[in-house]
């Protein structure tokens, strides 16, 4: 639990990213126990140094912070750049430790205000199903443990790699998964089993702003001044299905309390076929809701590659 490379970020070979964490498993224990003994707040003890070491001594990892900050802070330079990136560090290793919170001590240990409660069951009362947009922003995971009130089956579709340390926050209670995941890696990236999930009625959740698998489904939108490819995949599966997409995402807004709101719906037209271009009013109209977030909360971003690279 003590670098950003744990919320996804490891570059693998390809110079892509991979969902390994580079933390030791005597790393993780060490502030598992801190949680269990003093809580929250211990753990933070230790991160604050843990954070300032990695910033200060791993120039690897201040410049994957740099590709995002210097699109969210142009003018920004030296010292600044430097505490832009610890700041940034630090709400990350916040993050996961607050999602190690969750799961050792459990859900009351941390407090989820949702926005937008009312407009996602009228949403799931439509019949299509119900796709969820989320963003490698905030803690999704803690989010994702204020959908109990969905009176049907949430699925998540997510990459995890073999040997990751980082256990999610059910893992920690020892605990059964409370959605099912969909694995992207799967046949046909997980298309037909997403496909299912939808035709029954069912929740899915799936990352909108990074590729995962084998996907190729992308389409070039314009995200805070320049061109990112986007995965169009589950705007594919709206337009196939009929199934609106919420885009919701998540804040730390207090040392033990997170914020979960719709932030925005989005339309897909039916029929759209498989070309790119289709789905780029529906993808611009995600960048545009997460780059709003962004404006909001600059440091909860926590996409440490270059999304910017040319593909």
């Amino acid at each position: 639990m003590s670098a950003p490379e744990e919320q996804g970020q490891t570059p693998a070979a390809g110079g892509g990213w991979t969902s390994r964490s580079i933390g030791s498993d005597l790393q993780h224990r060490i502030f598992y126990l801190l949680i269990r003994l003093g809580g929250r707040r211990a753990a933070y003890l230790l991160l604050y140094a843990v954070v300032l070491y990695y910033t200060l001594c791993r120039p690897t990892l201040r410049r994957r912070s740099y590709f995002y900050l210097q699109r969210r802070f142009p003018g920004r330079s030296g010292a600044g750049r430097l505490i832009d990136s610890y700041r940034l560090n630090l709400m990350l290793g916040k993050v996961l430790v607050d999602r190690a919170v969750v799961g050792i001590l459990g859900p009351a240990a941390m407090e989820v205000r949702l926005h937008g409660r009312e407009e996602l069951l009228a949403l799931l009362a439509e019949g299509q199903g119900l796709i969820l947009l989320n963003a490698h922003a905030g803690c999704w995971q803690v989010a994702m443990s204020a959908l109990g009130f969905l009176p049907t089956p949430v699925n998540m579709l997510m990459q995890r790699e073999d040997g990751d340390l980082d256990r999610h926050y059910f893992e920690h209670a020892g605990l059964a998964s409370p959605y099912r995941i969909i694995d992207p890696r799967g046949f046909l990236g997980g298309t037909l089993e997403m496909m299912a999930v939808l035709k029954k009625g069912e929740v899915l959740c799936v990352m909108g702003d990074r590729l995962l698998g084998s996907d190729r489904s992308a389409v070039s939108v314009d995200f805070l001044g320049g061109e990112v490819q986007f995965p169009f995949s589950a705007l594919k599966l709206a337009s196939t299905t009929g199934a609106p997409v919420g885009v919701l995402l998540s804040w730390k807004s207090g040392p033990n309390s997170y914020e979960l709101a719709l932030a925005g719906t989005i339309r897909v037209p039916p029929g759209l076929g498989r070309r790119p271009e289709h789905f780029a009013p529906s993808a611009r109209a995600f960048a545009r809701i997460l780059e709003d977030y962004c404006q909001r909360h600059p440091y909860q971003f926590f996409n440490f590659f270059d999304m910017w690279a040319k593909p």
